[in-house]
């Protein structure tokens, strides 16, 4: 998709939808301006996240997509590109029977956490899965302490993900190909929490494995606190920016007050199998608009590596943006579901 290609899609509109189920909406209840310093999210005491030690458990299917590509789900009949994106607090463990629908060896393999040789989702160790099969993977996780030699242990928090690792190759590049990848936040006690999650992957030319012309749009309200988790795969280096928005390059994307030292940024680096998330207060000082978020590796961008962060006012109109006057193809997409939906603390 061209940059007036691009354009044509940004003016044509598109529904903006209503906070989806479950979320906790923290909008504000007058209509924001543009460029006008408005009251946020943080005007609220945030929701923090608990202590971690539960143990919980997970179902999880890989199945084949219509169109012939590869995703996992919740539910039979329901996978998704992404993958839902499973949440944990430092401390927890997760155990995921996981069956496979498709005709050929899949695997889980996870970044950031804690496991054994047995769960490690390699064919390497066995621990893949053949067609019509099930098992349990089993992920840990901890708090950051001293280790017995006086060293210290960082904990498990942190932005992370997951993804197969034998289709195609026994590096999975064919099954990251297709889709079977998605997100995995760890929490640590007091960690605030958000209204509305977006996954967003670059995986080699497309996000979310989608073309150009379809790249998924992400809706939220002025004064949402939205968390963002951003994945990388494939072939390629990109860069992540947002316009309008900025966060802090730490482990929340939050800063712990002024005299955080952490850099402020709206672009990021970012590699294959790469990780990160933060949240932002959707609108602050900016107010509500059709931000554009996109790979600032020009080339990039120009081939459609852009999509819309789509900010709207409490009445859903969205200044210098038609929402109802979408055009041919349909409504916005917005990528994976509203927070709290797709929580590891769902049983199977």
């Amino acid at each position: 998709m061209d940059r007036r290609s691009f354009n044509r899609r940004l003016l044509a509109g598109g529904a903006v939808a209503a906070a989806g189920a479950g979320a906790t909406s923290l909008s504000l209840a007058s209509a924001a301006t543009p460029g006008a310093n408005v009251a946020t999210a943080a005007d609220t005491p945030p929701r923090t996240a608990p202590a971690g030690g539960q143990v919980r458990r997970l179902r999880m299917f890989a199945e084949t997509l219509p169109n012939g590509q590869l995703g996992y789900g919740f539910e039979r009949g329901k996978a998704s590109i992404p993958g839902p994106l499973i949440e944990l607090n430092e401390g927890d463990t997760v155990h995921i029977e996981f069956e496979n629908t498709t005709t050929i060896p899949v695997s889980l393999h996870v970044h950031g956490v804690d496991y054994d040789i047995a769960n490690d989702g390699t064919r390497m160790s066995g621990s893949h899965v053949e067609p019509g099969a099930t098992r349990t993977y089993t992920w840990r996780t901890h708090a950051p302490g001293p280790r017995a030699d006086g060293t210290w242990q960082p904990g498990s928090a942190g932005y992370w993900h997951y993804h197969d690792h034998v289709v195609g190759t026994d590096h999975g590049t064919g099954g990251i190909r297709r889709g079977l990848y998605g997100g995995l936040v760890v929490r640590r006690k007091g960690d605030i929490l958000p209204d509305k999650q977006f996954t967003i992957v670059f995986n080699d030319m497309t996000i979310n494995n989608k073309p150009a012309a379809e790249s998924p749009d992400f809706e939220a309200t002025v004064g949402d606190r939205v968390e963002i988790i951003m994945i990388t795969h494939g072939e390629f280096y990109h860069t992540f920016h947002m316009h309008g928005h900025r966060w802090a390059d730490n482990r929340t994307g939050l800063l712990t007050g002024p005299d955080d030292p952490s850099r402020v940024i709206d672009n990021k680096i970012t590699g294959p199998a790469d990780s990160f998330g933060f949240q932002i207060i959707a609108g602050e000082r900016g107010g509500a608009g059709a931000w554009m978020y996109h790979c600032h590796v020009q080339s990039h961008s120009d081939m459609g590596m852009a999509g819309l962060f789509l900010v709207a006012r409490p009445d859903g109109t969205i200044p210098g943006y038609e929402p109802h006057h979408r055009a041919a193809g349909g409504s916005a997409d917005t990528g994976t579901a509203d927070a709290p939906a797709g929580h590891a603390d769902h049983q199977g």
